[in-house]
């Protein structure tokens, strides 16, 4: 069964993600709609086994792991640190729609800190596939996901031990501070003695497979701190992106990921989608999407803007952190556990977060379309 699914999904993905380039739209966008026809909502042929799951996330660690191996590191170090409005926005915009549906103030709290979540793995093909991962814009997207995403985790720790659940909120921030300071120092000291031991090994591909276990181990590792397990892929791509291994990594765990795990990821977000019972919720749907969409768009641009960033490529990164993916979908099923949301909200939520992601895409496309002239004038100023 899970073979006749990988070939029907690989087959599937490839033609849906043609079919939207050639209509002028992001090939991510096609891969996403398939997986919804594909899915027990339009006609069954696969449904989302524990396996599939696991392939899915081992397909989204390395797209991060991808895009961290083409972050230029002395791009990123003149980023500003404009990233509040990001968060801010949706989180005060989340809690007075709470207030407004009548929820009680932690459950709104939750709410809002839920549409305050980034995720930025879909970004990162739209970004790829328009030229502008390596970009100023590109490394501003990515920069802020990550502080937005350590944000939001820390705060949500917070608001967990206040609804009763068994959190230590010194003991989270001190696990994601010791996770980070490692990580860099990791980086910075480890990373390269262990690529260079392992290139002369006489195995097979020994530099590749020296670089996913890095990859793997910085996943692991970022997710049993509390921290997300892209998050973590993504730092062990910068960490390698900055030895002389660059170039031959990425060429080779490209073909990896996007030959079969990353097809799966992006696919299996539409596979998971559920609609039973939303057609009574289908208003509050509407209007959490709308909200949801408008309060990142407008927040990140704001933060772009007095970044210093023009209009235009303001709202283009304003669209990239729009996606909430795996992101919103975890603190989802933890607010589900922890009693903060009701199962009819997180159904509702689970559509909103699936929304989220099929926007974001032709969103960025449209942001980010513009002259040639023009974007390069706006490099050089910012």
């Amino acid at each position: 069964m899970l073979i006749f699914q990988l070939a029907i999904i690989l087959l599937a993905s490839k033609i849906a993600g043609d079919l939207s380039v050639k209509l002028g739209q992001p090939s991510v966008l096609g891969k996403l709609l398939i997986g919804i026809v594909l899915g027990p909502t339009v006609l069954g042929l696969v449904t989302n086994t524990d396996i599939l799951a696991e392939i899915s996330q081992i397909g989204v660690i390395l797209l991060m792991f991808i895009a961290g191996l083409e972050t230029d590191v002395e791009e990123f170090k003149h980023l500003p640190l404009c990233r509040g409005c990001g968060i801010i926005v949706p989180l005060v915009a989340g809690f007075l729609a709470g207030q407004v549906m009548g929820l009680p103030a932690i459950q709104a709290v939750f709410l809002g800190l839920l549409l305050s979540a980034t995720s930025v793995s879909i970004s990162v093909q739209a970004l790829k596939e328009m030229g502008k991962l390596k970009s100023r814009a590109g490394a501003t997207i990515l920069g802020a996901a990550v502080i937005d995403d350590v944000l939001v985790i820390i705060a949500l720790a917070f608001v967990m031990s206040f609804a009763g659940g068994d959190v230590n909120l010194g003991v989270v921030v001190l696990k994601k501070v010791v996770f980070f300071a490692g990580a860099i120092l990791v980086a910075w000291k480890v990373v390269p003695w262990v690529l260079k031991k392992f290139a002369p090994l006489r195995v097979t591909e020994a530099v590749i497979s020296a670089a996913l276990i890095i990859c793997f181990a910085y996943a692991y590792l970022a997710e049993y701190a509390g921290v997300a397990a892209i998050i973590g892929a993504y730092i062990a791509g910068v960490a390698i992106s900055v030895t002389n291994y660059k170039h031959e990594v990425f060429e080779k765990v490209e073909t990896i990921g996007y030959s079969i795990f990353v097809p799966v990821f992006f696919t299996s977000i539409g596979v998971t989608a559920e609609f039973t019972g939303i057609a009574g919720n289908l208003g509050l749907v509407v209007v959490l999407s709308v909200l949801a969409i408008l309060t990142k768009l407008v927040g990140s641009a704001l933060g772009a803007k007095l970044a210093g960033f023009a209009w235009r490529p303001s709202l283009g990164i304003g669209a990239a952190m729009v996606s909430r993916g795996e992101v919103a979908l975890i603190i989802a099923a933890m607010g589900l556990d922890a009693g903060l949301l009701s199962k009819e909200m997180f159904a509702v939520l689970i559509v909103v977060v699936l929304v989220t992601t099929l926007v974001t895409p032709p969103m960025m496309k449209w942001f980010f379309k513009e002259p040639k002239a023009a974007g390069e004038s706006i490099d050089q100023s910012a």
